[in-house]
């Protein structure tokens, strides 16, 4: 990917500012790919990880400061992602009786086979999105994001 060429630039942009210029077009890049990915399950990338984070919780329910805790995109409106995802019947929402301060949110059968789907999809992403790296080349890049 050359920075100067999809920015339509002459200039020689230094070093420093073209790193992140260039981080920033590449988690674009991979949003787009991601996104497309998972365009026919009606699902957003932030709503595909709330489905993964309460897969990741075994039967037990989450509560909402779990998954904005856990969430890879921080973001305020995780109710609003959880809402969508009961509308879609992949998540429900069980409030305590003894506590009605206390919120349970599990995925559904229906959300988990969705996920399995979605989780194929976003292989299909995976794979393109890292084609032209070796494994040697992502352990040099993990170690290289390490140090952020």
């Amino acid at each position: 990917m050359n920075v100067e060429k999809i920015i339509k630039t002459e200039k020689e942009i230094p070093l420093k500012p073209r790193t992140l210029i260039h981080l920033s077009l590449v988690c674009n890049k991979m949003n787009e790919i991601t996104t497309a990915q998972l365009k026919p399950f009606d699902v957003s990338l932030q709503q595909f990880n709330v489905l993964r984070i309460l897969r990741g919780q075994n039967g037990k329910p989450a509560n909402l400061s779990t998954l904005n805790e856990r969430m890879v995109t921080k973001m305020s409106n995780t109710t609003r992602l959880v809402d969508k995802l009961i509308t879609k019947g992949f998540v429900d929402r069980v409030t305590c009786e003894k506590n009605r301060r206390k919120v349970d949110i599990n995925i559904t059968a229906l959300g988990q086979k969705a996920l399995l789907e979605m989780d194929n999809a976003m292989k299909t992403a995976e794979e393109e999105i890292l084609k032209n790296l070796t494994e040697q080349d992502l352990i040099q890049m993990n170690n290289l994001l390490d140090k952020f």
